[in-house]
């Protein structure tokens, strides 16, 4: 009865005592430096979608502008960020915020 006590604690122990799988999360419009560059004023919006794809955010409030964000966090660190707006206006580019920013390697844990 004792060794079955010993075994079943010694079993709950060793369960609590594991390391948490944390899942890579990746968000949003991975865009390559190469790939931005050929982004130009005067692209019509399908250019653009076509080059970018899909924006992340497009807001009612602002039609003529597209937001797209990425983010990818491995074990809970954020590994790699970036974020950039493109304007329109008479369904053209004609201001470009922002740029991909790669690789914010040794960024703080996620709390």
């Amino acid at each position: 009865m004792r060794l079955l006590a010993t075994l079943a604690l010694s079993l709950a122990l060793a369960g609590c005592g594991s390391v948490v799988h944390r899942i890579d999360i990746q968000q949003g419009n991975l865009v390559a430096p190469e790939t931005f560059a050929r982004l130009k004023p005067g692209m019509t919006r399908t250019e653009v979608r076509t080059l970018l794809g899909t924006p992340l955010l497009t807001d009612v409030f602002h039609a003529n502008r597209w937001d797209y964000y990425f983010r990818l966090e491995q074990r809970g660190r954020l590994v790699d960020q970036n974020r950039f707006s493109v304007f329109f206006e008479n369904e053209k580019v004609v201001r470009i915020d922002g740029g991909p920013t790669l690789s914010a390697a040794g960024a703080a844990p996620r709390k």
